[in-house]
């Protein structure tokens, strides 16, 4: 009965120390957070979204496209301004696990099999920006697409930084209906292949 009671003991006590480790973390990501409204709007681009491919009226559609299109824009340029502030955190502190769960102390131990937080997050600033600009001969429904599916995978990126890659996409699936391996597929090309190549 002993061994089991050491190692009930050894499990809570690492639950312990990864939930102490994360509280650090969503308290380093909400401080720069705060300072922008980048939550308000990734909310008004998703239900905007929503709203226009439910519209039956071509002119109605048109003008929510063209009402998303500001926002999308201001979106990008907050979530760049958020890439160059978290620049400046320290790199032991902005890596992630690529371990599927959280293990308390990995990020320090172990970086080989750590990604920076800061490369993501410019990343994605930069893939928000040009699908904000959309190709010229896309459709506004599928400027919409693209954007929605980079905006999933930035939110995916701070969830994961926050908590775990499992917690990440379960959030993303709960949230939006989405799998982490769809909206991969949905974002694109040049951000899928920076992605891959940073998680390799």
């Amino acid at each position: 009965m002993e061994p089991l009671i050491v190692v009930l003991v050894a499990l809570v006590g690492l639950r312990l120390l990864a939930m102490r480790e994360q509280r650090a973390r969503i308290a380093l990501l909400g401080e720069h957070l705060a300072h922008h409204q980048i939550e308000q709007l990734m909310e008004s681009v998703v239900q905007g979204s929503l709203r226009a491919l439910g519209e039956s009226e071509s002119e109605r559609q048109a003008s929510i496209w063209s009402m998303l299109q500001a926002t999308q824009t201001e979106l990008a340029e907050q979530v760049g301004a958020l890439a160059l502030a978290f620049s400046k955190v320290a790199e032991p502190d902005a890596r992630i696990s690529k371990l599927p769960l959280a293990l308390p102390f990995a990020t320090r131990w172990w970086p080989a099999i750590c990604v920076d937080a800061r490369k993501l997050i410019s990343l994605h600033a930069h893939a928000l920006r040009d699908a904000a600009q959309g190709a010229p001969d896309a459709s506004p429904k599928s400027r919409a697409f693209t954007f929605m599916a980079e905006l999933f995978l930035f939110q995916h990126t701070c969830h994961w930084f926050c908590r775990s890659q499992v917690v990440a996409s379960a959030r993303l699936l709960a949230r939006h209906q989405t799998a982490y391996t769809q909206v991969l597929a949905s974002v694109a090309a040049p951000t899928r292949q920076a992605y891959r190549a940073l998680m390799a």
